[in-house]
C-alpha cells in the first residue's frame, strides 16, 4: 500500500427500499462532495457505501412481492448503483451485506466477540420496530407504542436471543467521547448521546430466533445475527478485516462516518462498544447530519411526502441538485425542501452570478482579443484587491470544508463570484476596449477574470460533476482542470495566456417559476388520467396494481374561497375543507374559471401529494379535471351531495 496520506468516509449501507429518496441522496451527496476535496488535496481516499440486505422487514417485503428475499434486493441495488452514477458519485467500493466477503467475516466476529465472554444467550422481552429493526423502552414508545424514529406502530417481542454486554464498555466510552470532543458532531448530537450512555444504556440482543433472511450465528444455526451488528461491521469487512490485513490497517480507522441523525445512537454507542470489544481503534468522527423534511414532516412513502432524486434530476440536472443539497440547509440541522428553493437557487447564483461571469468573460475575450487569453500588463490596485479575494476564498472554503460546512464554503466561493462580477462593473472593460491606447489594461483586466474563473471551476470541482469542466472546455482549459490540486488554486497566476476560448451555451437557463409548475401540474393531470383510463397498445391493457391505487388519498372537497394569485394569469388559489381540515392548494384553471364562480362547489382532490410552494404560495393537493383535445377543461365532481373528506374508492 501507498504511504500517502489517506481518507476513509463512509455513508450508511442504505436498506433496500423500492425507492430512495432525496434525503438518502443528502447524505451520499455530502460523503462524495468531502472525498472529491481530499482527493484534491492528494489525499488517498476510500469512499464506502453500500446496501444492507438483511433482516425481517426484508423477509416480510419480499413475500409481500411474491419473490425470495436475495431476488428482491438483488434489482433494487441495481436502482442504487444507477441513481449512484447518474449523480456523479464516485464510490470506491458498494458493499452488499449479502456478499462472502461479509458474511463469512460477520461469523467470525460474532464467534470472537463469543470466545471472549461479551456475548450470553438470554431472552429478550420487550418492544421492537421492524420498519427500523430497532429495540425500545417502554418509556421511550409512549402511550401510543410507536417508533420514536419512523412513527410506525412497534410489535411486541419475547424470544430467545443472545445479548451483548454492552454495558460493559459503557463507561470506557463515555471517556473516550468526553476527551475527543469531535468524534461526534454536531455538538447537539454529542451531548444527546451522553444523555443517552449514562441514563439508557443496556446489553444488547444481537441474534434474532424469528426469521431465517440473516447470517447464522456459528455455533448456533436456530439463530440469525441481529441486522444492526451485521450492517455496522460493513465498515471493517469492506477494507479487509480478518481477510486482508494490510488493507484494513491502511485505512483503519475511519476519519469520518457520515449518518443521519436518526441513526446516531447505532454508530456512537453500538459501533464504538463493538469495536472496543474486538481490541479495535474507534472512527475518528461521526458527523449525524440533520433531516432533509417537506411541511409534513420527516419524508416516508406512508406519509405520502417523498421526494424523488430521480425525478429532480430529470427536471434540473445532476449539478443543479448537488449544488442545492450542499448550498441550501447548513449540514447538521433539519432543513426544508423546496422545488421553489431550488429554482431560486439556479437562478440566482448559478445562472445569474456563476452563468453571467462566464459568459461575459469569455464574450469580451472573444470580441476583444480574438478568443485568445491576453497575456497580463500593469496591475493596479483593484487587481491586487481581486487576487487578495481570491486567496481569502481558497483559505476561507478550506478551513469550512474540514468542518462539513459546506453551506458557508460555498457561500465563499459564490461571494467570490459576485466579487468578479463587480470587479467587471468597476474596470469597465468595454470602455477601455474603445480605446487602443488602453489595450494593455484590458489585457490585464481579462486575464485577473478568467484567472478567477480558474479558480472557481477548481472550488467548484467536489461539489459539481459537469459544471466545472463546461467552464474549462469553454476557457480552453479543461485537460489542466483535470488535474487541478489544492495547491494550484493557492497560488494566483496559474493560468497560461495564448489559450484560445470559445463560448458555449449558458451553464444554467433561467427557469420561469410559474411555467414550471404549470407544467408540472398538467403532467400530474396527465398521469391521473392513466390511473382511470383503459389504455391499450397492440391489444394488450395498460393496468396498475390494486396496491397503487391504494397509495393515492382522493377525497371529496368543497371549495370554501378562491382568488387570483398576482402577476400569474394561469393560477388559482383555492381554501377547500375535506372534513377533518382545511387545505390550501394552487390551480392552473384560471382560464376556465372565474373565481366567484368556485365557492361552494364539491371536487376531488388527491391529498397525498408532496406539498410544494407555486409562485410563492403554498399548495398542499391536487384538484382533479379533465381536458378534451380542445383543450377545454371541467372539474372533476361527485353525482351526490357527498360530506367533505369522503374518500374514493
Amino acid at each position: 500500500m501507498s504511504d500517502q496520506d489517506t481518507f476513509y468516509v463512509t455513508t450508511p449501507i442504505y436498506y433496500p427500499s423500492a425507492k430512495l429518496h432525496i434525503g438518502h441522496v443528502y447524505t451520499t451527496v455530502a460523503a462524495d462532495t468531502i472525498t472529491k476535496f481530499k482527493k484534491m488535496q492528494g489525499y488517498d481516499t476510500m469512499f464506502l457505501t453500500g446496501s444492507d440486505e438483511h433482516g425481517q422487514k426484508i423477509e416480510r417485503k419480499a413475500q409481500e412481492t411474491g419473490k425470495e428475499p436475495a431476488e428482491y434486493v438483488d434489482e433494487i441495488v441495481a436502482s442504487f448503483k444507477e441513481l449512484w452514477q447518474e449523480l456523479g458519485i464516485e464510490y470506491d467500493d458498494f458493499i452488499r451485506t449479502t456478499e462472502e466477503r461479509h458474511t463469512e467475516i460477520i461469523k467470525k466476529i460474532f464467534q470472537k466477540l463469543y470466545d471472549k465472554g461479551d456475548i450470553y444467550k438470554g431472552t429478550y422481552e420487550g418492544w421492537y420496530c421492524t420498519p427500523c429493526e430497532s429495540y425500545w423502552s417502554e418509556r421511550e414508545i409512549g402511550e401510543e407504542k410507536v417508533c420514536p424514529d419512523c412513527g410506525r406502530p412497534v410489535e411486541w417481542i419475547d424470544e430467545e436471543n443472545y445479548f451483548f454486554k454492552m454495558t460493559k464498555y459503557g463507561s470506557r466510552l463515555l471517556e473516550h467521547i468526553k476527551e475527543h470532543p469531535k468524534f461526534i458532531q454536531p455538538e447537539s448530537r454529542r451531548k444527546e448521546m451522553i444523555n443517552y450512555i449514562e441514563e439508557s444504556l443496556e446489553d444488547l440482543s444481537v441474534s434474532r430466533t424469528s426469521f431465517d433472511w440473516g447470517i447464522k450465528v456459528p455455533f448456533d444455526k436456530d439463530h440469525v445475527a441481529y441486522v444492526w451488528l451485521d450492517a455496522l461491521c460493513n465498515y471493517i469487512t469492506a477494507i479487509g478485516y480478518m481477510a486482508d490485513e494490510e488493507k484494513f490497517n491502511h485505512y483503519w480507522p475511519a476519519d469520518i462516518h457520515i449518518v443521519g441523525k436518526d441513526i446516531l445512537r447505532f454508530h456512537t454507542v453500538i459501533w464504538p462498544c463493538l469495536l472496543m470489544a474486538l481490541d479495535l481503534p474507534l472512527p475518528k468522527q461521526v458527523f449525524g447530519h440533520g433531516w432533509l423534511l417537506t411541511e409534513t414532516g420527516k419524508m416516508s412513502k406512508s406519509k405520502g411526502n417523498v421526494v424523488d432524486p430521480q425525478v429532480l434530476k430529470n427536471h434540473f440536472g445532476t449539478d443543479a441538485i448537488r449544488y442545492y443539497l450542499m448550498r441550501e440547509v447548513p449540514f447538521g440541522t433539519d432543513g426544508t425542501y423546496s422545488t421553489e428553493a431550488l429554482i431560486g437557487r439556479i437562478n440566482s447564483d448559478l445562472a445569474n452570478d456563476l452563468g453571467n461571469l462566464l459568459n461575459r468573460t469569455i464574450s469580451m475575450i472573444e470580441q476583444y482579443f480574438s478568443g485568445v487569453i491576453p497575456a497580463p500588463q500593469k496591475t493596479d490596485q483593484i487587481d491586487r484587491e481581486l487576487k487578495e479575494a481570491a486567496a481569502d476564498v481558497v483559505k476561507e472554503y478550506g478551513e469550512h470544508m474540514e468542518e462539513l460546512k459546506f453551506t458557508l464554503a460555498l457561500e465563499e466561493l459564490m461571494s467570490f463570484v459576485r466579487r468578479s462580477n463587480k470587479y467587471i462593473d468597476q474596470t469597465r472593460p468595454w470602455i477601455l476596449g474603445r480605446d487602443e491606447a488602453s489595450k494593455d489594461r484590458l489585457a490585464t483586466v481579462l486575464y485577473n477574470l478568467m484567472e478567477a474563473l480558474r479558480i472557481i471551476a477548481g472550488l467548484l470541482k467536489p461539489f459539481m460533476v459537469d459544471t466545472p469542466f463546461e467552464m474549462a472546455k469553454q476557457m480552453g482549459i479543461e485537460g489542466e482542470l483535470k488535474e487541478t490540486t489544492w495547491q494550484d488554486l493557492q497560488e494566483w497566476g496559474g493560468l497560461k495566456s495564448g489559450v484560445s476560448v470559445q463560448k458555449g451555451e449558458p451553464l444554467f437557463p433561467r427557469i420561469d417559476v410559474e411555467e414550471y409548475f404549470s407544467d408540472i401540474e398538467e403532467e400530474d393531470t396527465k398521469q391521473q388520467k392513466t390511473v382511470t383510463e383503459s389504455e391499450t397498445t397492440e391489444g394488450e391493457e395498460k393496468v396498475i396494481s390494486f396496491d397503487d391505487f391504494k397509495e393515492m388519498d382522493i377525497r371529496v372537497a368543497e371549495i370554501t374561497a378562491a382568488e387570483e394569485i398576482e402577476d400569474s394569469d394561469k393560477l388559482l388559489k383555492l381554501e377547500v375543507d375535506i372534513g377533518a381540515e382545511t387545505r390550501q392548494l394552487v390551480a392552473g384553471i384560471a382560464n376556465h374559471y372565474e373565481p366567484d364562480q368556485l365557492k361552494g362547489r364539491k371536487v376531488l382532490v388527491v391529498i397525498n401529494l408532496e406539498p410544494a410552494e407555486i409562485f410563492g404560495v403554498k399548495s398542499n393537493g391536487m384538484i382533479l379535471a379533465a381536458e378534451n383535445e380542445e383543450g377545454d377543461l371541467a372539474l372533476a365532481t361527485v353525482e351526490k351531495d357527498m360530506t367533505p373528506g369522503s374518500k374514493v374508492k
